[in-house]
């Protein structure tokens, strides 16, 4: 099997490289954090000039990627220059299931989301839910919907949100489950900043109106398609934090050689030089299974699903050791907000809590294996 970019993925590659390095420095980022919004419009729309909303989206749905490698590309970039802005939520998530699912109306979004003119966000999370996709309690009934959704990632900064609710069935059958785009401006949000940048909102839902022709898709069929997004989130998520861990080991590399201790680089000790022999070794293993989940999201959803949660089981291990690691070489330094590695290791730690965490996705994976 050949590992090796295209030739068109190594140009979007070395691009948003290039823009980010020069564009997202750390004052730009802590300035972003500061906001109200937790979000730059000015890097939203310059990334979608450069053509990277693009990238995610296949050409029957006006972009030029929309493959596992193209988004472990993209993401994998956006994780190493520690980016705060929405991309996964409005085109992974809202925009995958659009593509997937909506009518000639709601694909016409399609277009102003690789623009850049408009974001979506998923609410499907519920309190009791955990990380059970096919545990809904938001009802919809004769056209009303009532119920609650937490932490929907995106949301405050969404002109539409795709709400899930039980149209029939008990609380967790996996039949039942619809999907409605419901404009942002008709829901109860209220926003709060997430540990290592972005921003999510709780959703009260109390006789919120919808119509047919905001349903996507066919009625009580949603939960395959919400488990192919999620897969393609997870393989996102996946690669934004090998890119984080790469900046994590690059910074923690660059520290060592040049902080000095007894008149020589703390890098020269032995014990040093074994833990970032360490970091390395487990850095090529988590890009291992990043190629991995990237080549298999198109596979068989069972096939799909083991890998999928086979790396973000991973991810999350090899995550947790890389960030305390170069905490803990760096000193008090890597602590501060000034410092880069304070943002990329929070980064690096909160993505094990999206869409499954470590323990989730053991018991996932033996699940499907055992099936």
């Amino acid at each position: 099997m050949n590992f090796e970019l295209t030739e068109e993925r190594q140009m979007l590659q070395d691009t948003l490289r290039r823009f980010l390095r020069d564009r997202y420095d750390v004052p730009t980022r802590n300035a972003i954090l500061e906001s109200e919004s937790g979000m730059s419009s000015e890097i939203w729309n310059q990334i979608a000039e450069l053509g990277v909303l693009g990238a995610l989206f296949t050409e029957d749905d006006g972009g030029f990627g929309g493959k596992g490698f193209d988004i472990a590309v993209v993401f994998e970039e956006l994780g190493r220059a520690g980016v705060v802005e929405p991309i996964l939520e409005t085109c992974i998530l809202g925009g995958g299931l659009i593509a997937a699912l909506g009518n000639e109306t709601q694909k016409a979004l399609l277009e102003s989301i690789i623009g850049g003119e408009t974001r979506l966000a998923l609410a499907h999370g519920e309190p009791r839910a955990r990380y059970d996709l096919n545990r809904v309690e938001t009802r919809c009934d004769a056209g009303k919907l009532n119920g609650h959704k937490s932490m929907s990632l995106g949301a405050p900064n969404a002109e539409h949100i795709i709400i899930s609710a039980r149209e029939s069935g008990a609380v967790d059958d996996d039949d039942g489950i619809s999907l409605f785009l419901v404009p942002a401006s008709a829901l109860d949000l209220r926003s709060t900043p997430m540990m290592g940048g972005g921003m999510a909102a709780d959703i009260w839902l109390e006789d919120v109106s919808v119509t047919d022709d905001m349903r996507l898709g066919p009625k009580g069929a949603a939960l395959p398609y919400l488990e192919s997004a999620y897969a393609a989130a997870i393989t996102a998520t996946c690669a934004q934090t090998l890119g984080a861990m790469e900046t994590a080991t690059r910074l923690t590399t660059e520290y060592l050689q040049t902080r000095k201790q007894f008149g020589r680089p703390i890098g020269t000790f032995q014990a040093l030089a074994h833990r970032l022999a360490d970091m390395l070794v487990e850095l090529e293993q988590a890009r291992s299974a990043v190629i991995g989940v990237a080549g298999y999201l198109e596979a068989d959803p069972k096939l799909r699903d083991r890998h999928v949660s086979m790396a973000k089981n991973l991810m999350g291990r090899i995550g947790r050791q890389i960030a305390e690691e170069s905490i803990q070489m760096h000193g008090g330094i890597a602590m501060t907000q000034e410092f880069e590695l304070a943002h990329i290791a929070k980064r690096i730690i909160m993505a094990d809590h999206f869409f499954g965490d470590v323990d989730h996705h053991l018991e996932r994976f033996i699940g499907l294996s055992a099936a």
